[in-house]
């Protein structure tokens, strides 16, 4: 007898093709983080590529809600630039070696997650994004990512997006997993994504 869900005959389970792993990461006693990990089901590779682009551009509005947010590159700046000037969309340079996108469109998102899948680059949730943050975006310039460290408690969320690695790291005090999959879950069903919380 077939188990439900099983494919017809074969055994094994029809799972998803995509899977988001959200679970609580270890980064130290006074750090809080959250780890979202976007794997191929089967073969548990990284999804890269346009469909990882679409996956994470749909993903980050919704972890917003109602919150600005903004992109922060910090490396290859002059590729950013000609990007963003070439599609139109607006950016700030911050810093010496900072440039800030100031809420994108779902759209420019896609875009720039396609651009820059091999690149770090960060997110930033919260009312304190709509303006300069001279202190943040000079850290940045001069430590990259791990300038959110010691910013994102004014934040609610800061994220190191790494895409070519599937890996998004969210250092937040006011997202912790559960609430994380509840906002990411409506977004991400039209792409046949299973989201769970591994052990």
């Amino acid at each position: 007898m077939s188990a439900p869900g099983s494919a017809l005959g074969s055994g094994a389970l029809d799972l998803p093709p995509f899977s988001l792993d959200v679970e609580s990461l270890s980064l130290g006693s006074d750090v809080k983080a959250v780890g979202l990990e976007l794997l191929e089901t089967e073969s548990r590779e990284p999804v890269r590529g346009s469909q990882a682009a679409q996956i994470w551009s749909a993903a980050f509005p919704v972890l917003a809600g109602e919150e600005f947010y903004a992109l922060d590159f910090f490396s290859h700046l002059d590729r950013v630039r000609e990007f963003c000037d070439t599609h139109e969309i607006p950016y700030r340079v911050a810093a010496e070696r900072c440039l800030v996108v100031p809420k994108p469109t779902q759209e420019q998102l896609l875009e720039l997650f396609s651009r820059f899948e091999g690149e770090t680059f960060g997110v930033r949730v919260g009312p304190a994004a709509e303006s300069a943050d001279a202190v943040l975006e000079g850290d940045l310039s001069k430590r990259g990512l791990d300038a959110y460290q010691n910013a994102y408690a004014r934040y609610t969320l800061c994220a190191v997006c790494e895409p070519e690695d599937g890996w998004v790291t969210l250092l937040s005090e006011k997202l912790w997993p559960s609430e994380v999959i509840r906002r990411v879950r409506p977004a991400l069903q039209p792409f046949d994504v299973h989201i769970a919380r591994p052990n």
